[in-house]
C-alpha cells in the first residue's frame, strides 16, 4: 500500500476523474488496483487560487518500481495498522455504563462486540421523545430538567453540529470510531474529510442506530434510570443505586463501571464528591455565542469561490497582553445558536448546524479561558458553582423567561447597552432580550473578548461587524473538574472508570468516543 499526499486539485474536477487526474498529476501511465481517498481539505489561503489538497491511499502492481519512478517525497510505503478489537470475554456481572454520550456509546460497542453485554443507564429519554422535550423548551414551554439538550441519548453532541475534528493522533481509535458512525448512518466522507461533520439531523438517527446494534449484541439501554449513588466495599465498587422512571431506587450489583456522564451531570459530580471520590477542579472557558450572517463568513475565507463550496468556517486565537487568551470554538456554519439549559432558572447557549449547513447565520462560541483562581474559593466542585452562578445572571438579564442576554458587536466594543436587532437576525429560540453582557460576564472577561474581537477583525473581514450578534452565557464547553484515575484507567474507588468529556478526560465527540473505546479495552482485558 502507497500513501500519496498533497496533491492539489481545482475545485472543478470531480470526485469521480480523481483516478486519472492524480495520474496525470504524478506521470504515472499504469492500472490502480486500489484507490481510496484519505484526506481532503481545503485551501483558501491566497484568495485567487482556492483549491482542494488530497491524500490518496493506493495500490499498484509494482509498488518499489512505481516509486523510484515518481521519485517523490510525498509518495511512500505504508504498513497496515492495527485494528481495534478487543477479546471475547465472559463475567458474571455484566459492566455498566452511565450516560450514552460518544463515550458511553463507544464503550457500549466495544463491551457489546466482546460478549460483555453491557448495561447502558441513561437518566434522559430516548431521541424520538427528547426531541419532542426540547422543541417543546426551545417553543416557550416548560424546560425537562432529566430531558434536554445535555441529558438523553447520544448526549450533548445529539444537538450540536456532530463535528468530528480533534487534535488527537489519528490511529486504530479514531478509525474505529468513524467506522462505527458511518455503519450508524454517517456520510461516508466523514472518513477522509479535513473537518469531518455529521449534521445534528443525521446525528439523531444516528445514535439510534448505534443502540439498535449493542441491543443485537445482548448490550440492554435503560432510559430514565439515573444514578443516585455507588455502594463500595473495601475500595471497590460492589453495586449502584439507580432511581427509575417511576422514581423507585433499586440496586444493581456491578464489578465494571465506566462512568461517561457528560459535563452537565452536576448532581452526579456532587454525589461523587460525598462518596469520597478524588477530584480536582481544572481549567475551562466561558463566554458568548457570535453570531454573522453565513454569506459574510463564506466571502471573508473563499472570495470568488464561495460559490463553489460549501458553508465556509473559521477558527481563531487570541493571546492579550493581560495574560489571557480567547478563542473561537465550535464554529457552526449555517446554524443556529440555541438554549442548551439543564437546570431550571439558568440560561446557557450553544451552537448547532444540520448536516447541509445551509442556514442563514454562522454562529460560533467566543471563550476566554479561566483557571481554578477565578472561581472564588477552593472547593473541588468550585468552578461548577461559578458557572452556575453566571448562568443565573444570564436568566435574569434575559428577563427570568429563558430568554437569552444579547448585544450587537459594536455596542459591545463600545459599552453600549443593545437596543434592537440590526442586520443580523439573531436564531436563538425562544428568544433574546438586547441589552449589555457586563451584566452576565466578568470584567477581565469582557476586556479579553474586546481585544479578541477587534484583532479578529483583522484577520477575518467582517468578524467585528457592528450588526453581529452576541449572544449569552456559552459556560459549557468542558468540564468545571477532573475525575482522579490511575494508569488503568480506574478512579480512587477500584471498578470505577471515569470516561470522557464530563470525567475532565476529552473534549469533544471524537476525543470522548476514544476515550470510551479505551476504558472498555482496560474492562475487557481484565476478563480475558
Amino acid at each position: 500500500m502507497l500513501r500519496i499526499n498533497n496533491i492539489k486539485v481545482p475545485l472543478s474536477v470531480p470526485l469521480s476523474d480523481l483516478p486519472e487526474y492524480v495520474k496525470k498529476e504524478i506521470g504515472f501511465s499504469g492500472v490502480w488496483l486500489s484507490f481510496k481517498i484519505i484526506k481532503q481539505a481545503i485551501d483558501a489561503r491566497r484568495k485567487s487560487d482556492v483549491h482542494y489538497v488530497y491524500g490518496f491511499d493506493v495500490e499498484v502492481e509494482d509498488g518499489q518500481n512505481f516509486l523510484s519512478f515518481c521519485n517523490n517525497k510525498d509518495i511512500f510505503v505504508i504498513e497496515k495498522t492495527d485494528e481495534y478489537s478487543l477479546p471475547q470475554t465472559k463475567s458474571s456481572l455484566r459492566p455498566i455504563i452511565v450516560g450514552s454520550g460518544p463515550a458511553g456509546m463507544l464503550a457500549g460497542i466495544a463491551l457489546a462486540e466482546a460478549g460483555l453485554k453491557p448495561i447502558i443507564l441513561e437518566r434522559g429519554r430516548p431521541v424520538p421523545e427528547r426531541q419532542q422535550d426540547v422543541k417543546t423548551f426551545w417553543q416557550g414551554g416548560e424546560l425537562n430538567p432529566e430531558s434536554n439538550v445535555q441529558f438523553g441519548e447520544g448526549g450533548a453532541g445529539t444537538f450540536s453540529d456532530g463535528k468530528l475534528m480533534s487534535g488527537i493522533k489519528k490511529d486504530k481509535y479514531t478509525s474505529k470510531v468513524l467506522q462505527e458512525l458511518v455503519s450508524a448512518g454517517a456520510p461516508e466522507e466523514i472518513l477522509y474529510l479535513a473537518k469531518p461533520h455529521v449534521g445534528t439531523d443525521i446525528l439523531a438517527q444516528v445514535v439510534q442506530n448505534i443502540r439498535h446494534k449493542i441491543e443485537s449484541l445482548g448490550g440492554e439501554y435503560r432510559f430514565e434510570n439515573k444514578l443516585e449513588d455507588i455502594v463500595i466495599k473495601n475500595q471497590h465498587i460492589t453495586a449502584l443505586k439507580i432511581r427509575d422512571a417511576k422514581g423507585n431506587i433499586y440496586e444493581q450489583a456491578a464489578d465494571s463501571v465506566v462512568l461517561a456522564i457528560g459535563h452537565s451531570a452536576r448532581d452526579t459530580f456532587e454525589m461523587l464528591y460525598r462518596s469520597g471520590f478524588v477530584i480536582e477542579p481544572k481549567p475551562f472557558a466561558v463566554g458568548v455565542r457570535v453570531e454573522h450572517k453565513q454569506s459574510l463568513i463564506n466571502n471573508s475565507q473563499y472570495g470568488k469561490f464561495s460559490s463553489q463550496l460549501g458553508a465556509a468556517d473559521y477558527k481563531m486565537a487570541y493571546h492579550a497582553s493581560n495574560g489571557r487568551s480567547a478563542f473561537t470554538f465550535c464554529m457552526c456554519p449555517g446554524g443556529e445558536v440555541i438554549a442548551a439549559a439543564s437546570e431550571k432558572n439558568r440560561v446557557v447557549t450553544n451552537g448547532m448546524s444540520e448536516h447541509a449547513r445551509n442556514k442563514e447565520n454562522a454562529n460560533a462560541a467566543l471563550l476566554v479561558g479561566v483557571t481554578p483562581q477565578d472561581f472564588g474559593g477552593s472547593h473541588p466542585l468550585q468552578g461548577m458553582y461559578w458557572q452556575r452562578e453566571l448562568e443565573a445572571k444570564a436568566f435574569v438579564a434575559g428577563g427570568k423567561n429563558y430568554h437569552a442576554p444579547a448585544q450587537l458587536v459594536g455596542d459591545f466594543l463600545k459599552n453600549k447597552d443593545s437596543k434592537q436587532v440590526g442586520d443580523v437576525k439573531p436564531s436563538y429560540t425562544p428568544g433574546v432580550t438586547f441589552g449589555n453582557m457586563a451584566a452576565v460576564l466578568p470584567p477581565y472577561i469582557l476586556e479579553t473578548m474586546s481585544l479578541a474581537i477587534v484583532d479578529m477583525g483583522k484577520r477575518l473581514h467582517g468578524f467585528a461587524t457592528y450588526d453581529a450578534v452576541m449572544t449569552g452565557v456559552e459556560s459549557r464547553s468542558s468540564s468545571p473538574i477532573r475525575i482522579y484515575r490511575d494508569d488503568t484507567l480506574q478512579s480512587s474507588v477500584k471498578g470505577l472508570y471515569p470516561c470522557g468529556e464530563g470525567a475532565g478526560y476529552a473534549g469533544g465527540i471524537m476525543s470522548a468516543a476514544v476515550d470510551g473505546l479505551k476504558c472498555a479495552e482496560k474492562i475487557a482485558n481484565i476478563y480475558k
